[in-house]
């Protein structure tokens, strides 16, 4: 159907019905026109078997025919691949190298951050700790002046009731 022209397309279109027995032949496939559908043009494709094809059309490639080889150039195949593939296990085996060392360079980075990391949280806990401590002493310094004040206060006050009670008695 793409090797229809242009002309053959605009005039199908044009008049619906097809011409009978007309019968186009494209290569390898028969298109028939079929007057069965109302609403436009419909075909019938063919499609013929390898077997049907003309004898002056080029049948399908075979495979090339296998030339005898030499014992020796057996060898070299043999050699050459036995070189690819150790060419291949370097190269293996040194991206696995290359990726151990980037392993192992990203392991040392977690282990140093994680050391840098506990050795902050330890400073700042030590940190609260002493400012608690501070805290803590301050605190208790304060409740003991506030005691000795009052033991003081208590005194002054019996010292007073004392001199009362030798003055009126």
């Amino acid at each position: 159907i793409k090797e229809m022209s242009m002309l053959s397309l605009i005039c199908s279109c044009l008049y619906s019905q097809p011409h009978r027995n007309s019968i186009y032949q494209y290569g390898d496939m028969e298109v028939k026109p079929i007057n069965k559908c109302a609403s436009g043009q419909s075909f019938e494709v063919i499609l013929k078997a390898p077997n049907d094809l003309s004898p002056d059309r080029p049948q399908p490639l075979a495979s090339p025919p296998k030339k005898d080889v030499s014992l020796h150039e057996l060898q070299k195949r043999l050699e050459a691949a036995e070189e690819r593939r150790k060419s291949h296990e370097v190269h293996v085996l040194k991206q696995l190298a290359e990726r151990r060392e980037h392993e192992r360079v990203v392991l040392h980075k977690a282990l140093e951050d994680n050391y840098n990391f506990s050795k902050m949280a330890e400073e700042k806990l030590s940190y609260k700790m002493e400012v608690n401590k501070e805290n803590r002493e301050a605190l208790f310094n304060a409740l003991k002046q506030k005691l000795w004040e009052k033991e003081k206060h208590g005194a002054d006050v019996r010292r007073n009731k004392e001199l009362q009670a030798e003055l009126s008695g």
